[in-house]
């Protein structure tokens, strides 16, 4: 089961981890780093529910203007 390869990253493999991460970045730059990371994942939120919004609003456009086209075929 190669797909549930992160669900299994707990215990040593973790701590070895948060060791280089500390050892590479050092105590001072994490919480900057955090922050960075923080904004990122933010920013990708904001443009994920912008997209989401303009595809509900197209597809509600387009039910209304098949809607409308349906009234006038029937007339």
């Amino acid at each position: 089961m190669n797909t549930l390869f992160l669900l299994n990253f707990v215990g040593p493999e973790m701590l070895l981890v948060v060791f280089v991460i500390l050892l590479l970045f050092g105590g001072k730059k994490i919480p900057e780093l955090m922050r960075g990371v923080g904004k990122g994942i933010g920013e990708f939120n904001n443009a994920r529910d912008t997209v989401s919004k303009e595809i509900k609003e197209g597809m509600r456009e387009a039910n209304e203007k098949e809607k409308i086209k349906i009234q006038e075929d029937g007339k």
